[in-house]
């Protein structure tokens, strides 16, 4: 599909205060169309968001936009005390009507209006689509959970209708029929949306997927499925042409050392035969002179052609990417299948966790979820009517949705070790190389790593602690993880042995890791136990 340029990056450069180059050189354009924005962690996808909505100013290079640009990040920084006008954006729009009704005239409130005096009528039906009302707009954030003001907060740039809207990530912490919800938003869009996403669904609701990749971007022409389909068959291609060339610059090579090896021949009979006195001398270095010269001329077009047999290879080389897989020995954390390790418990029933088991805690945002595990990590006393748990087995490893926990200041190696302390430093080093953290990264103070390395430490801590844990217990684990770390995480997850609890509403990752249980948390404080993840 053409689209028509709404975003143009020219020579693009950002480095951050401490010096670290983000971005460079930049070049690239997103149509007036719907476009997914892929790229693993760590690529600079939300430093390049940042920086077309104007919050971060490039250190170099040029960006052209059509019109204004609306943002949404990837946390929202929530005021409990904002209303529901403010998380929408039309709260300064709205005290501006409200003055000139009781009579101000000022000039700046009609300023602040503009075109915009059907601002409560479109916010009201807006609203509607997601189960409120105008009459909400007062409320204040504390009222609702963290995936409704998500939604109200996308819903607000819809009814603001910038001709660009950006968004980072929108489907953190939304559950199914949230997701859902978004996705039709998505399909409806008004003007140019450029969305940062790790969902494979809402990637499917796309014009165009853009991946940023190794300072680039590059722009494929349909939804991630094609895309993906289109750079494995690159890919495989991209194979063969290094296979062939490689296969090239061997025979250029051979054909160099035959060539070297006839002319070292012909150079001692040569010199047989002048010593022996077959030849007058004058002839016979006529004879030499221009068999140097047919040596010479031969050597430079041999070499020519190494040199380009080379450049081809480290060309089709250059083509073909990497693509790194955990693969990690862990020690086994002895969970018999009949052991208990954890009990949840409702008003009606109580839920047992035991052995090797895999659980995914699911429901719908504002249930409690994150609340239940967190009572049930640290021990603290439940709400008399609320879901609440009790641990059986000491040996638990918990990762919540903040990835806290680290010292910022402290390199990967203290932070692991801090867990691990018997364990020997090389043995350290090997595991993490398998979590794909090398060189110095394994070194440099955590605060410095990318998102995708933060978490792998954090992975590493649970994966590797002393002794091992019998239990873990993740918490929305796939936020903010780009696809591919996704897929690390679950191949992570694969070498272990002991029980899962995981809170998430990312159904392709719980099928990924196979949950044998499902336990639904619903609005009312009760739980509800199957087998699979239908919901």
């Amino acid at each position: 599909m053409s689209l028509k340029s709404a975003i143009t990056l020219r020579d693009l450069t950002f480095d951050w205060p401490d010096g670290t180059l983000a971005l460079s050189g930049v070049n690239g354009t997103f149509g007036t169309g719907r476009t997914g924005l892929i790229g693993r962690n760590g690529a600079g996808k939300s430093t390049l968001l940042r920086l077309i909505a104007g919050i971060l100013r490039p250190a170099a290079g040029q960006i052209d936009v059509i019109g204004e640009v609306g943002y949404l990040p990837q946390t929202l920084t929530l005021r409990h005390e904002a209303t529901i006008a403010e998380l929408l954006g039309i709260d300064g729009v709205l005290a501006a009507m409200r003055a000139i009704e009781s009579g101000d005239v000022d000039e700046r409130h009609f300023h602040t209006v503009g075109d915009d005096w059907d601002i409560e009528a479109r916010a009201d039906e807006a609203l509607h689509q997601i189960g409120f009302a105008a009459a909400d707009l007062d409320r204040r954030v504390a009222e609702v959970s963290g995936g409704e003001a998500m939604l109200i907060a996308i819903t607000g740039l819809r009814i603001r209708r910038t001709p660009i809207t950006l968004l980072d990530e929108p489907t953190n912490n939304l559950d199914r029929p949230t997701r859902a919800k978004l996705a039709e938003f998505v399909d409806q869009w008004p003007g140019t949306l450029v969305v940062v996403t790790h969902d494979l669904v809402l990637l499917e609701h796309m014009d165009a997927t853009t991946e940023l990749y190794g300072g680039t971007l590059d722009t494929f022409g349909g939804p991630y499925s094609a895309w993906k389909e289109h750079q494995e068959q690159e890919q495989a291609a991209a194979v063969q042409a290094a296979r062939s060339a490689q296969q090239a610059l061997k025979v250029e090579k051979r054909q160099r050392v035959e060539a070297e090896t006839k002319l070292a021949r012909r150079e001692r009979t040569a010199k047989k035969t002048q010593k022996d006195g077959g030849i007058p001398k004058i002839l016979a270095g006529n004879r030499a002179s221009k068999a140097q010269a047919s040596a010479g001329s031969l050597r430079s077009t041999l070499d020519d052609k190494v040199q380009a047999a080379q450049a081809a290879v480290d060309a089709a080389d250059a083509r073909v990417r990497e693509e790194e897989h955990i693969h990690l020995v862990l020690p086994d954390p002895d969970v018999p299948r009949g052991r208990r390790l954890a009990e949840l418990r409702d008003q009606d029933r109580t839920i047992v966790i035991q052995g090797p088991e895999r659980v995914a805690l699911v429901g719908p945002n504002g249930t409690g979820k994150s609340t239940l595990i967190e009572q049930l990590v640290h021990g603290m006393a439940p709400a008399t009517d609320r879901p609440h748990g009790r641990l059986v087995t000491e040996l638990v490893g918990y990762l919540p949705q903040r990835l806290d926990g680290l010292d910022d200041d402290a390199s990967a190696m203290v932070n692991v070790r801090a867990v691990a302390p018997g364990t020997p430093a090389g043995t350290i080093r090997n595991q993490l190389a398998r979590l794909l953290l090398r060189g110095d990264s394994v070194d440099r103070p955590v605060r410095t790593l990318s998102g995708g390395e933060r978490f792998r430490v954090c992975l590493a801590r649970l994966l590797l602690a002393e002794p091992p844990a019998q239990l873990l217990v993740l918490d929305e684990p796939t936020n903010n993880l780009d696809i591919a770390s996704v897929e690390q995480l679950a191949e992570a997850l694969d070498a272990y042995r002991g029980a899962l609890l995981i809170v998430s509403h990312d159904v392709a990752f719980l099928e990924r890791i196979g949950v044998d249980t499902v336990i639904e948390l619903d609005r009312n404080g009760r739980m509800r136990q199957r087998r699979d993840l239908n919901m």
